[in-house]
């Protein structure tokens, strides 16, 4: 029941600067790792997971996409969110 969040953000993105400071906050009271990856550097996620804007998160378990979010999610949204795969 492996769990792996993921959030991809691309340089000078707005709401990326804004979301980095919520995912270490979750992370950290969830005794998780969320996963920054640049998507611009990084462009076979583009296609992989169909990305259309960032940030956007992806939650996956046993390798399945459960849940998506694209723009800035909220600590409380993602958090609640979150501790449903864990």
């Amino acid at each position: 029941m492996a769990v792996r969040v993921i959030c991809f953000s691309q340089p000078g993105c707005m709401g990326c600067m804004e979301q980095t400071p919520i995912n270490l906050e979750v992370g950290k009271i969830l005794k998780l790792e969320i996963e920054e990856i640049d998507a611009v550097k990084n462009p076979q996620y583009i296609q992989e997971f169909h990305l259309k804007v960032t940030p956007t998160i992806i939650v996956i378990r046993d390798g399945e996409v459960k849940e998506r979010f694209e723009g800035v999610v909220q600590r409380e949204q993602l958090e609640s969110t979150l501790k449903k795969y864990l």
